[in-house]
């Protein structure tokens, strides 16, 4: 569970947050939708422990977001940005990289076979330099990288938003019919449209 309560956050003499109370369940899903700057990429780095909040508290499953718990937290935590940073190698050894380092033990070709097909990306693109990719094909190996980690709380911004509508439709509707804690920042009505998701408007 995910608790935020009377949390403000100043930078820059502008007030980002005043009084934010947000609560998200185990597995339940929250869209949060907004016009840009209202500080819903902050809401994110302030979850995995890179922004401090001026007042209030934030928890994860119990924790604060401290010193003493931060590792755990964010080893707790899959967080996909909006410019999918990833280091450039080709995907395969990224990919492998990746899981070897969370798992601590080989990645199976069977599994990664089968999350490149369901994301519609051909097993080629394994051989590709990452720099090579498209826009799309970078969110997509982004969401292969969350599925392969596996963790039990998605922090999503704009996860569909380099993707055509018929591939956001089905990615949408498989991410929220996995059991997981989420938070999505989408512009994309994809989500707002699905029964799964809890709508929390900022204005």
């Amino acid at each position: 569970m995910i608790q935020m309560s009377s949390v403000d956050l100043n930078r820059k003499g502008k007030k980002i947050f005043s009084d934010l109370n947000l609560t998200v369940m185990k597995n339940e899903k929250v869209l949060i939708q907004g016009k840009s700057g209202i500080g819903k990429t902050t809401l994110f780095k302030v979850l995995l422990g890179f922004e401090t909040i001026d007042k209030g508290s934030v928890t994860i499953n119990g924790n604060r977001i401290d010193k003493d718990h931060i590792q755990d937290i964010r080893e707790q935590l899959f967080y996909l940005s909006q410019d999918i940073d990833l280091k450039n190698d080709t995907v395969g050894a990224l990919l492998e990289e990746i899981f070897i380092q969370n798992h601590k033990k080989p990645l199976e070709s069977t599994r990664l076979n089968q999350l490149m097909g369901v994301f519609e990306l051909n097993v080629t693109l394994l051989e590709q330099q990452v720099k090579e990719l498209s826009g799309g094909e970078r969110q997509r190996i982004g969401l292969v990288i969350c599925f392969l980690l596996d963790r039990p709380v998605w922090l999503l911004d704009e996860p569909t938003a380099s993707l055509d509508d018929i591939m956001k439709k089905k990615i949408a509707d498989l991410i929220l019919g996995q059991e997981k804690t989420m938070i999505i920042v989408s512009h994309d009505d994809v989500w707002k449209n699905n029964p799964a998701v809890k709508i929390e408007r900022w204005i």
